[in-house]
């Protein structure tokens, strides 16, 4: 795990090199986790010890438990979830650059710290259905982002349960896909992103076929034979929105409704039949067809310059987790695209010697014009880091500047912020517009404090220390 971290931190640098067309892999997850509290682990959902590791995960969780005081202490310190998911993908080299939750649905985005920089314009947003549109327990949460330049968003749903919604379904899907809109002048809506994943516990039931039936297919692993019932393949025949969504064949078997800590079908009263209730989707914008505007035809022309290709790589189950009544889904795509920009916002660095000694020195300059704000910030990060939140301390680049030019700035760090004990540290510039970090230094060494050790504080004074400095 040492390498794999070590490998993404030597990928930070000014120029990302690569082929005209780069392709990136990107993991996808849903599963309706019921309440529960997670697993030990998660290395099999989400496949750590393979060889080839996606470049970004997203993970989309339905029914996350929202119990009111314990809903208002996640949303203070982190949910158990995110802390599992943070602490799994931290050991190689990933970070949550957004996530959003609403009640029980929540959504997280990571990726390897070398794309990181180039993921901008981050958005988030939700839309509640439950309870005539007053209630979260049913809905969407969204998270729209620039990806090298290309803009890409994930929808998670959780819609209304039982076999003879499947209409109702529809309308809240199409309901969250109206209301659920950005700022911003190119992709206002879901649909207008180039590619938009839509995920989740999507509630869709096999209809007719009795449960006889349907758990010989089950057993024998003639999926095929329960498809056409499905009602989601079913809607997709009557629903053009429905119809510009793709889905892999689903060659696993129904994920709902098992007895828990068990791969049996539900054996309570209720004998539920089985469904894929819980299903991941995709769609690419097509290109454009030249347009009589002539601005908007060169609009249109520069995003067919760089194109973005997806295909869905693997679509299955993950058996081995009991803990709810729904076993999880995951999806792995390659997207290949051509990048709109290969040069960070900003280059940042740390100037001279660092401890906590003496005040310290961040200079940083901008490589490209952006959307410069008085709240912009700029962090200081144990490597290893595991959100963008999870700074050991941040200087204000106006507030603390003490001198710049047109093309350098210098800002201070107070040397009260910085680690005793030091460390391995790296800087992220926080852009306040674009909700993210545009600009990511290289590795530098923090020096342990002089002063402390002449002091004589022991190590253990030492490290209480630095944990209070830290939080």
């Amino acid at each position: 795990m040492e390498d794999d971290l070590s490998q993404a931190l030597n990928s930070v640098s000014l120029e990302q090199k690569g082929s005209t067309m780069d392709t990136f892999g990107l993991y996808v997850v849903t599963w309706n986790v019921a309440t529960a509290e997670p697993p030990d682990d998660v290395n099999s959902l989400l496949q750590l010890s393979s060889p080839k590791k996606p470049d970004l995960y997203v993970i989309g969780l339905q029914e996350v438990k929202a119990a009111p005081l314990k809903f208002v202490t996640d949303l203070a310190f982190e949910d158990s979830w995110s802390h599992l998911f943070m602490n799994s993908l931290a050991l190689l080299g990933y970070i949550k650059v957004s996530s959003i939750r609403m009640q029980g649905l929540l959504l997280l985005f990571f990726s390897k710290l070398e794309h990181v920089p180039f993921i901008r314009d981050i958005q988030v947003t939700y839309t509640r259905t439950g309870l005539y549109g007053y209630w979260g327990n049913k809905g969407g949460v969204s998270i729209r982002l620039s990806f090298y330049g290309h803009m890409l968003c994930f929808l998670n749903c959780h819609l209304t349960a039982h076999m003879n919604y499947a209409s109702q379904r529809v309308d809240e899907f199409e309901y969250i896909l109206n209301a659920q809109t950005f700022d911003s002048k190119n992709t206002p809506c879901i649909l207008d992103h180039k590619a938009v994943f839509w995920f989740g516990d999507l509630n869709f039931r096999i209809e007719d076929h009795g449960m006889l039936f349907v758990r010989n297919c089950i057993t024998s692993q003639r999926y095929n034979l329960l498809w056409p019932k499905d009602q989601l393949t079913m809607m997709k025949q009557k629903e053009a929105t429905l119809r510009k969504f793709e889905e892999g064949p689903l060659d696993f078997q129904p994920t709902y409704k098992f007895d828990l800590n068990s791969d049996d079908y539900d054996t309570s009263g209720k004998k539920r039949k089985p469904a894929w209730c819980d299903r991941i989707l995709w769609t690419v914008k097509p290109e454009s067809s030249p347009s009589e505007d002539a601005n908007e035809d060169q609009e249109e022309q520069h995003k067919n310059e760089f194109p973005l290709k997806l295909s869905q790589e693997y679509y299955t189950s993950k058996m081995e987790y009991g803990i709810s009544d729904h076993k999880p889904v995951i999806s792995i795509f390659q997207l290949e695209l051509r990048k709109m920009y290969k040069t960070p916002l900003v280059q940042v660095c740390a100037e001279g010697e660092w401890s906590a000694d003496f005040d310290a020195l961040i200079t940083y300059s901008p490589l490209q014009s952006f959307p410069s704000s008085a709240w912009d910030w700029i962090g200081l990060y144990k490597v290893g880091f595991k959100s963008v939140s999870d700074y050991v301390t941040y200087t204000w680049v106006k507030d603390d500047q003490v001198s710049f030019s047109d093309e350098l700035f210098q800002v201070y760090v107070n040397k009260d912020e910085i680690p005793v004990l030091g460390g391995e540290c790296m800087l992220g510039y926080y852009s306040s517009n674009l909700q993210c970090i545009v600009g990511i230094s290289q590795p530098f060494k923090v020096q342990e404090s002089r002063v402390a050790i002449e002091e004589g504080l022991v190590p253990e004074n030492i490290n209480g220390l630095d944990e209070t400095v830290a939080s």
